[in-house]
């Protein structure tokens, strides 16, 4: 909780500064490929985040990472804020609530299609242009294959969950003969 609402913070000035400049997607992708060296490597975790190590040490780090990232000068003072601040550790949280920021900003939602194989191309054109539709919002989809549900999809965006599966068809299927024994 406490995080989420440092998160929120750190990413609203951030997001200022991005729409005050026009650079949000610059900042929107250092943040992301930074968030994901945070879950991928947790070697990074520790040397930005563990008190053992000096500060100057830490602010050394997020400044070369920042440098291989190609990050703009904006974003590394920002990322050196963060160390000196001692919130590194919030790194991914404030990522996600700066791309929901951008996202609200254009109108636009995340979308999760599940399909037990592998979508068309056409297909995936259908069910984004019929998610917009339902949502009012451009939908940016990506899609997953689990082969659990038997057969259908299920789409998620945002709250809205369309589930067209077979194993849930089969559930209520089950339920409803249950129900009437």
């Amino acid at each position: 909780m406490r995080n989420t609402v440092i998160a929120k913070r750190y990413a609203k000035a951030l997001f200022a500064v991005g729409k005050e400049d026009g650079t949000l997607d610059g900042l929107g992708q250092a943040l992301t490929e930074l968030s994901e060296l945070y879950a991928t490597v947790p070697e990074v975790v520790d040397a930005l985040t563990n008190p053992m190590y000096p500060l100057d040490v830490r602010a050394k780090v997020m400044e070369h990472l920042a440098k291989e990232l190609k990050a703009s000068q904006v974003m590394t003072n920002f990322l050196s804020l963060l160390v000196q601040k001692k919130r590194a550790d919030v790194v991914p949280e404030i990522a996600e609530v700066f791309q929901a920021m951008v996202d609200t900003d254009r109108n636009v939602c995340q979308g999760v299609v599940v399909a037990a194989a592998e979508l068309s191309v056409d297909l995936k054109a259908k069910i984004q242009a019929t998610l917009e539709k339902l949502t009012g919002k451009q939908v940016v989809v990506t899609t997953e294959v689990d082969p659990s549900i038997i057969g259908g999809i299920v789409a998620k965006v945002g709250d809205l969950v369309l589930d067209g599966s077979i194993r849930t068809q089969l559930a209520g299927l089950k339920e409803s003969i249950k129900g009437s024994e």
